[in-house]
């Protein structure tokens, strides 16, 4: 795949990627209200097959993230499922894929500022984008002197794209001195999440991570990570109120999102989290996480949707 990708999905038609063009005016406001998805798909090296992530939950998330945004969508979410599936079959996906649909006030609108109720403009594109799981990644992070948008401001429990010029202001922070990543902390100044992803920390064996109301992210890998420590690692995993200087004396931090994948923080403001180094349950989530993704192990096999690649290749003779 050279540059781009040869198909995306456009209000209900797959359509080139050279055709796919809106008109310059729609850029602006078009994005203020726009929400997306990111979804991963995993590629089997051994079963030839792509397996989308929780490819039903992404989806329930976008219908919920156009509804608070007062879109309507001319296409049901069993519909928006094939469009992505369908997205990543003809692009000949056989690699790690990142599926975005986005949903935004096209010119259909009554004024893509003040549309409301109106019917949204819908795309699905996907790209390439190689997991980090099991290459020894780690990061390291400040606590931002931004503050995470809450319920009173910018609702942040949905993917709205205006939610992430705060997480760049932060992001960009970081850099600048010195770091990979941010953390932001609530007006309460608990902690919440990262630019991208949600966060756990692990202290005394015990695995704990903000909870919905601290102005976080509805994050469906956080709750894929909940599940795995409860029944499979047989941890307690907690959801409440955490504290800035919990973090500096916790065992364990990590990142966990669609993008992060699980992503350990090794310092935080110049203090070492636990060794320094990655961390037990952090490690051994990793390996769950990648076995799970990819259909290597049979666990959660509810969480992976076939895209049907090799079917398509065995088709077309290539098998």
């Amino acid at each position: 795949m050279a540059g781009h990708p040869n198909y995306l999905w456009l209000n209900g038609e797959l359509t080139k990627w050279e055709d796919a063009t809106v008109h310059v005016t729609e850029l602006g406001w078009s994005s203020v209200a726009a929400v997306f998805e990111g979804i991963r798909g995993y590629w089997n090296g051994e079963s030839e097959e792509l397996f989308v992530f929780r490819l039903t939950e992404h989806m329930d998330r976008f219908m919920r993230s156009m509804r608070l945004q007062r879109m309507h969508s001319r296409w049901t979410r069993d519909e928006l499922i094939a469009a992505c599936l369908q997205v990543a079959r003809d692009n000949d996906c056989h690699e790690d894929t990142y599926i975005r649909p986005l949903a935004y006030f096209g010119s259909a609108s009554r004024g893509a500022f003040l549309a409301t109720n109106s019917d949204c403009d819908i795309m699905i594109t996907s790209n390439p984008a190689p997991s980090h799981l099991m290459t020894g990644v780690k990061q390291t992070a400040s606590v931002s002197s931004y503050r995470r948008i809450g319920e009173d401001v910018m609702p942040p429990r949905v993917k709205n794209i205006s939610n992430y010029r705060n997480s760049q202001l932060g992001s960009t922070e970081a850099r600048l001195n010195g770091y990979d990543t941010a953390i932001f902390l609530n007006t309460a100044g608990h902690v919440t999440e990262g630019p991208g992803a949600c966060l756990f920390m692990v202290r005394d064996n015990v695995v704990i991570t903000p909870d919905l109301t601290s102005g976080i992210l509805e994050s469906i890998t956080r709750d894929a990570f909940l599940t795995l420590c409860r029944e499979q690692l047989g941890l307690e995993a907690i959801e409440r109120v955490v504290d800035r200087t919990e973090l500096y004396i916790a065992d364990e931090v990590f990142f966990a999102g669609t993008m992060a994948e699980v992503s350990p923080v090794t310092m935080i403001d110049h203090y070492d989290i636990g060794t320094g180094e990655l961390g037990t349950v952090t490690g051994q989530l990793e390996i769950l996480f990648n076995d799970v993704v990819r259909g290597i192990s049979p666990l959660y096999s509810a969480w992976r949707t076939p895209v049907g690649v090799r079917a398509l290749a065995t088709a077309s003779g290539d098998d």
